[in-house]
């Protein structure tokens, strides 16, 4: 009773804040305003612009670093006021559900599924609602690029995410199987004339094979040293891309790679061309709008294939160790080939997609996989949530689709100059969605975990 009576009177004061614990508030949005101001003025408050001589001219921007203080105050004053109300409703819903009898609950709903059928209705329809919106496809050309764009990175966050989201394994030098991808068709081609279908599954095993190489050395480390050897992976297949110039042609990478044909009909201009065949007119968006759909396809093999192995034994064998692998181990799953098997897919359908980059860029080089693209595939499995498939699509359109959306919107350059170009502040926008995912979604945009298996009396 002495407990009770305790907590009591504290808990509503820790939710909502009332007249002595409002000044607290206020004082931590004051700290953090003014760690703000200390972290600004070495880097924001001066910018260097050349002189009418040869030195340099200091410009002061205070006005520009008040302003972001005064946005780190409200923001931060919002955000403990936004946070306690919500701790407020969800003890609230606590209490509900524990006063609730279990068989009047109502059905949760999975709003998961509604947003999947929704994103993929988009999808298949975004060559028609870009022409629709722009007046013609040759209009609607850049946002089908940006689509193109999209689904290669959420197919790459849906591969990743079997290593990561379900195996629990951190890998940093993801890209390496990609690069292996690119390179493997872009060689195939155009050294030994194989066509893209032929090539496609090659590439596909050549990074599954890369991904078992990978996971031998690995499998005795977690944590931390398992991300530093992946990551000194990731670097070592870009110096050896660099470096060995007879066998990739070094930084210069390979150029006239053959395109993808439909199926042999080549996208080409006059007699036996797609066009011709079909008898259509002949447009250079034939060729696009079937690359935007190749990818789709292949997305969608990598989310069917993701999800029917979670239904299986080594999918659950990837939760298992994922949760605790001493006590995976102790359960008789044997770990190596559980890690082994979630390396090799999960860089097999980065191969495909490092095919598909190199078939749709024409040009290959090693610039292409440094470690930034490892970071931002690894930003959009942790934003969207590990295990999540539908929160990859969604963490996809937000971080790759969002800085090419910025460079539209006409009014920034009226709020920050006309100089300004959001695409040099793309690493910005990644810190901060991360740390507004820290606060707000620590376990991701869909951090909810469904159960693969589901016993007969749960469903009923």
């Amino acid at each position: 009773m002495a407990n009770t009576s305790t907590l009591g009177p504290i808990a509503p004061a820790m939710t909502r804040p009332t007249g002595t614990a409002f000044p607290a508030l206020l004082k931590d949005a004051a700290l953090f305003a003014l760690v703000t101001l200390g972290l600004s003025i070495p880097v924001v408050a001066y910018r260097t612009d050349l002189g009418q001589g040869t030195g340099l001219e200091l410009t002061a921007r205070w006005g520009l670093v008040a302003s972001l203080c005064l946005a780190v105050f409200v923001l931060r004053l919002a955000q403990r006021l936004i946070l306690g109300e919500v701790s407020r409703r969800r003890d609230a819903r606590i209490r509900a559900r524990a006063d609730a009898s279990a068989v009047a609950a109502p059905k949760a709903l999975r709003p998961g599924r509604a947003l999947g059928s929704l994103t993929l209705a988009v999808a298949l329809t975004l060559p028609a609602l870009a022409a629709l919106g722009s007046g013609g496809l040759s209009e609607g050309r850049y946002w089908i690029d940006l689509g193109i764009l999209i689904l290669t990175y959420v197919m790459l966050g849906w591969g990743l995410n079997i290593v990561v989201g379900l195996a629990g394994l951190l890998d940093l030098g993801y890209v390496a199987f990609y690069a292996v991808g690119a390179y493997s068709y872009a060689l195939l081609s155009t050294v030994f004339g194989l066509s893209f279908w032929i090539c496609l599954p090659l590439a596909g095993l050549f990074a599954a094979a890369f991904g078992i190489l990978l996971g031998f050395p690995v499998l005795r480390l977690r944590g931390d040293y398992l991300a530093i050897v992946t990551l000194a992976f990731g670097e070592i297949i870009r110096l050896v891309l660099i470096n060995w110039v007879d066998f990739s042609g070094g930084s210069a990478g390979i150029s006239s790679i053959p395109r993808a044909s439909f199926f042999g009909i080549p996208f080409t201009k006059g007699e036996g061309g797609f066009a011709d065949l079909f008898g259509l007119s002949f447009s250079p968006m034939h060729r696009v709008i079937f690359l935007y759909y190749l990818i789709l396809v292949l997305a969608l093999i990598t989310n069917v294939v993701t999800l029917r192995m979670r239904r299986l034994p080594l999918g659950r064998a990837w939760e298992a160790l994922r949760e605790d692998e001493i006590a995976c181990r102790s359960l008789g799953i044997d770990t190596t080939i559980t890690k082994l098997t979630a390396f090799a897919l999960g860089a097999m359908f980065a191969g495909f997609a490092g095919s598909f980059f190199a078939v749709r860029q024409g040009f290959v080089s090693p610039e292409s996989f440094n470690f930034l693209e490892s970071a931002i595939i690894l930003a959009i499995v942790v934003l969207g949530g590990m295990g999540s498939q539908i929160g990859v699509v969604i963490a996809a359109i937000v971080m790759v689709g969002a800085p090419e959306l910025l460079r539209n919107l006409g009014f920034l350059k009226a709020v920050f100059g006309q100089g300004f170009d959001p695409s040099e502040y793309r690493l910005l926008l990644f810190g901060l969605a991360m740390v507004a995912m820290m606060v707000w979604r620590p376990r991701g945009l869909i951090s909810e975990r469904h159960p693969s298996v589901r016993l007969s009396e749960a469903k009923r």
